[in-house]
């Protein structure tokens, strides 16, 4: 069994904060789901929130983004960069019950560490995630 301090250090390695337009900090929190992805999500500059998942797939990598606005209809655009150059980019529409969008994009694995950045703006509002796998 883990003791106090040791339990408190190990969830606060599991916290990240990031800097946001504008100087904003605003919590991530990056996990390691079932297997071998990596998770981290955020709150967006105004009040929608992103997640941003990366998972080996056949000798590539699936790279996940998601906008959950709370408001069907809105038009975002969005980009994602692996290792600093754009790999993809396009706009999205946020629909169904949730008013949310996601992207998906199989990326080529690299050699080494890959890092990836999903950003999406609509209007003033930023949303802005990265992991690293």
């Amino acid at each position: 069994m883990l003791t106090r301090p040791i339990r408190t250090a190990l969830a606060a390695g599991c916290i990240a904060v990031l800097t946001l337009p504008g100087g904003m900090l605003t919590p991530a929190f990056a996990s390691h789901g079932g297997g071998n992805d990596v998770r981290t999500s955020g709150r967006c500059s105004g009040s929608a929130h992103w997640r941003l998942k990366a998972k080996p797939d056949d000798g590539r990598i699936e790279v996940e983004g998601e906008i959950d606005s709370n408001r069907s209809g809105q038009v975002w655009h969005w980009t994602f960069k692996h290792n600093g150059s754009r790999v993809a980019s396009g706009t999205k529409r946020t629909a169904g019950r949730s008013s949310s969008f996601e992207v998906v994009r199989r990326l080529a694995n690299a050699s080494g560490r890959d890092h990836f950045v999903f950003r999406a703006t609509h209007g003033s509002q930023v949303c802005r995630g990265t992991v690293s796998l």
